[in-house]
């Protein structure tokens, strides 16, 4: 054999083997690589299920107190933060007009007493004249017209002073108004508590007129507080009253606050086709760190389970890739789920009831799984990292 065919023989065997490696590096990458599962034994503990809304801070019993009367602001003797008693004066109306009427009805109670003792005198002086008049009749001595006249008029003056009485009457209930109306001037505080609101300055003006003008909003009792929560219907049912609930407040976002609820109203609030309900929460407020108005991100325990069996969630969500095409998982009965445990390096369906769910943890209240088995909570492969299906990068021989 010459040179020439020696040396074209080992370039056939070298591209050929070449040509082998190739194909078999072709074959290798087309399989997936193997998946590297993320799991969890499956174990005992606590699963607590939460109900979160948000809510305004108010205090128990706000008194907004207003004036009976119009007039200008003449003295303040409160202010906001200001501590006030039940019957403080907290304000002053200029009395000067009111003064001016108490005294036009008082003279006008004294002349229509006058005129009531006038017209009484004159009554009793009729009626004598009649009484005589009747005597000189029966004796013949006056005219049956001239009897009839005397007891008309009797009964005339009689008439006039009953009238001058209602008059009186009359004049006595306007001096009372009058009175009151002065005695409104004066703003008194209707309760105990503390000033948080002030809405007029001295030398403005109120007018009463349909409703009394708001001076001062006086919190009863800022010790005792409550939040106004807006929660949503999907978990008002969870909620009863006297459940506890913590929140937290921009003031202070290191600190927790506990409350207990103490009414679900049943009225909804629609704003954007969003249905929420009140629920009110008592707190406690010692050291009068919260105030009215301040935003509470409020939570409250629903529900609590101790030493239960339980699944991470996302076991629960957990899909493996059963190859190309359609999907082989087999579906879950009515009121099941299904869990994969990890045995002999692929996960294996497990049937499960569940209770229970929090954040993280959901209860297992019957079904396949056991503790201490590993439940399948994502995979990994070349290139991918998944929770659900798992696959890598596949490669077509061409």
């Amino acid at each position: 054999m010459t040179l020439p065919s020696l040396l074209r023989n080992k370039i056939v065997w070298v591209v050929a083997a070449l040509v082998l490696l190739l194909i078999g590096w072709r074959l290798m990458a087309r399989g997936d690589a193997a998946p590297k599962y993320s799991t969890e034994a499956v174990g005992r503990g606590e699963v607590v299920s939460r109900v979160s809304a948000s809510g305004t801070l108010s205090a128990l019993v706000t008194v907004d107190v207003g004036s009976q009367v119009s007039g200008r602001i003449q003295s303040l003797y409160a202010d906001f933060n200001s501590v006030v008693k039940k019957g403080e004066r907290v304000a002053k109306i200029d009395p000067a007009l009111y003064e001016a009427a108490v005294a036009q009805a008082r003279a006008n109670v004294i002349a229509a007493r006058g005129n009531l003792q006038r017209l009484q005198v004159q009554a009793e002086e009729a009626k004598r004249l009649a009484k005589r008049s009747e005597q000189l009749f029966e004796q013949r001595i006056v005219a049956e017209n001239d009897r009839d006249t005397t007891r008309a008029n009797a009964r005339a003056a009689e008439a006039a002073a009953s009238q001058a009485e209602g008059q009186l009457a009359q004049t006595a209930a306007a001096l009372r108004q009058a009175e009151t109306n002065l005695r409104y001037t004066d703003i008194i505080a209707p309760t105990d508590g503390i000033v948080i609101s002030r809405a007029v300055n001295v030398g403005q003006t109120v007018a009463a007129t349909m409703q009394a003008p708001i001076i001062f909003t006086i919190a009863q009792d800022l010790r005792a507080m409550e939040v106004h929560t807006s929660v949503a219907e999907s978990d008002i049912g969870r909620l009863k009253v006297g459940m506890e609930a913590s929140f937290s407040v921009d003031a202070y976002p290191t600190e927790r606050f506990r409350g207990r609820i103490r009414l679900i109203r049943n009225a909804a609030q629609v704003v954007q086709n969003v249905v929420t309900y009140d629920a009110v929460i008592d707190v406690a407020n010692p050291e009068l760190k919260l105030k009215p108005g301040m935003t509470a991100t409020v939570t409250v325990i629903a529900d609590r389970r101790a030493d239960v069996l339980r699944v991470p969630n996302a076991a629960l969500r957990f899909r493996p890739d059963f190859g190309a095409g359609a999907d082989k998982a087999p579906l879950d009965e009515p009121g099941t789920r299904s869990v994969y445990v990890l045995e002999k390096g692929a996960p294996q369906r497990r049937s499960v009831k569940v209770g229970l769910a929090d954040t993280r943890y959901t209860e297992v209240v019957g079904g396949e799984l056991k503790p201490g088995e590993l439940v399948v909570m994502g995979a990994e492969t070349a290139g991918t990292a998944t929770g659900g299906r798992s696959g890598g990068p596949r490669m077509r021989v061409m």
